[in-house]
């Protein structure tokens, strides 16, 4: 069954994919972009291709989301899927279901942040990332490696995976509190992925130790200079290669969101913001 990390993109959904890779698909915890390749991204081209779905098709693709995941079911063992799409329901087909779905990990960062790194990830402006994260986005249009995905909006992005909750199979992770303690936050994730997977939750601490060492942000920076992972280094939105693992350390809004844009998103995602302390 399928394990979701959901996030609005730039929202540090990245840094958790590579914190779990490392922990589970290595023997000692190390990390290196190779990993990454266990944790895949949803919908994917390649993935839609091999069920025999046109990936220019948008209305087939919405029918076939469901049929696509069935291709990693398997009731004994948990998939984990990356993906920046919104839990959508168009054309009267749902993203998922909780047959494919064992649980949602939902990534969050403080919007303020986000449209900084976007802008920095995209290469716009500013003023443009504040008005794309307040409406509705796709992703992957005109790329040739990614996907077309429905992202929405922050807010519908964010709102969409609660619907999880009320299963009780749903994890809120801040991007600001895995920055500031990625040990307490990365075994919270830990034990919410025993607690779905009913195990008893136990803990390799030699294995956690090497895991948080390697993925370190000096680490991380150290390592994408030897590396050439061309699908980590792929702008999601246009196909250019851009700068891999951007924690975002240089990207605070306090020092450089222009004071218009701040007080627009902070009138508009109001609600949003002050449920998750970011007001």
């Amino acid at each position: 069954m399928i394990i979701w990390l959901a996030s609005y993109p730039k929202s540090g959904n990245t840094f958790v994919r590579s914190l779990l890779s490392s922990y589970f698909f290595s023997k000692d915890g190390n990390f290196s972009f190779e990993l990454l390749k266990n944790i895949k991204q949803f919908p994917a081209n390649t993935l839609f291709e091999r069920i025999g779905v046109d990936t220019n098709n948008e209305s087939e693709m919405l029918k076939n989301y469901i049929n696509s995941q069935k291709v990693f079911y398997n009731p004994k063992s948990i998939r984990f899927l990356k993906t920046h799409g919104g839990f959508v329901n168009k054309e009267g087909f749902r993203f998922t279901d909780q047959h494919n779905t064992l649980g949602v990990i939902y990534i969050v960062r403080d919007p303020r942040n986000v449209v900084l790194s976007h802008a920095h990830h995209f290469q716009q402006t500013v003023k443009k990332s504040s008005e794309d994260l307040l409406s509705h986005q796709y992703i992957g249009k005109d790329s040739r490696v990614q996907c077309l995905t429905w992202v929405g909006s922050w807010k519908y992005n964010y709102n969409s995976w609660k619907a999880f909750e009320k299963h009780n199979r749903y994890l809120l992770i801040k991007y600001e509190d895995l920055l500031q303690d990625t040990e307490k936050t990365f075994i919270k994730i830990l034990k919410f992925i025993a607690r779905l997977s009913k195990v008893n939750f136990t803990l390799d601490k030699e294995k956690l130790d090497n895991c948080l060492k390697t993925t370190s942000f000096k680490e991380m920076q150290l390592l994408e200079k030897k590396e050439t992972f061309d699908e980590a280094k792929v702008n999601i939105k246009t196909g250019k290669k851009i700068k891999f693992f951007n924690l975002g350390k240089e990207n605070d809004w306090k020092q450089n969101l222009d004071v218009e844009i701040k007080n627009n998103l902070e009138k508009n995602l109001q609600i949003e913001m002050k449920e998750l302390k970011y007001l």
